[in-house]
């Protein structure tokens, strides 16, 4: 993988305890996700209204414990119960930048092999999708870790 490429996307592979019917919920149900969604630990969900269907939106509205609030919106693009789900992202704060989502879920025995990959989102983006996605994805594993 060249450098460029490798600087304009992000991709992570996890393997959750717990079933795909589990983890697609939480990716797809607004009260789920209020749950777990956004990097800081300490962080609180104020809204999440999700139109899981090809061609519906999303917008979750997010505080971190310093009180910064962060939204993030986009377009789904391509949905397939339980297994894939591709979207467009788009932050509030930083209206010119559009990035490409596709997350793709697996069923690993008892558990869901989670593949994410983040990509396009250039040099544009403020946000250090590394780090966020990695902190995002361990409140996730905390609030369906143990549910086998």
């Amino acid at each position: 993988m060249d450098k460029e490429t490798f600087k304009d996307s992000l991709f992570i592979e996890t393997i959750i305890h717990t079933s795909v019917e589990k983890v697609w919920e939480a990716w797809s149900e607004p009260n789920v996700i209020m749950k777990w969604f956004g990097s800081d630990p300490k962080g609180k969900v104020l809204s999440a209204k999700l139109d899981v269907r090809s061609g519906g939106s999303f917008e979750v509205v997010f505080k971190d414990a310093d009180q910064t609030e962060h939204t993030c919106h986009g377009i789904y693009t391509e949905i397939e119960k339980l297994s894939k789900l591709t979207f467009t992202w788009h932050w509030k704060s930083e209206p010119s930048v559009e990035s490409f989502i596709v997350l793709l879920l697996t069923e690993e025995g008892k558990s869901t092999k989670m593949q994410f990959e983040h990509m396009n989102f250039g040099n544009g983006s403020k946000h250090d999708y590394v780090k966020g996605w990695q902190s995002t994805f361990l409140k996730l594993k905390q609030l369906l870790g143990d549910n086998l």
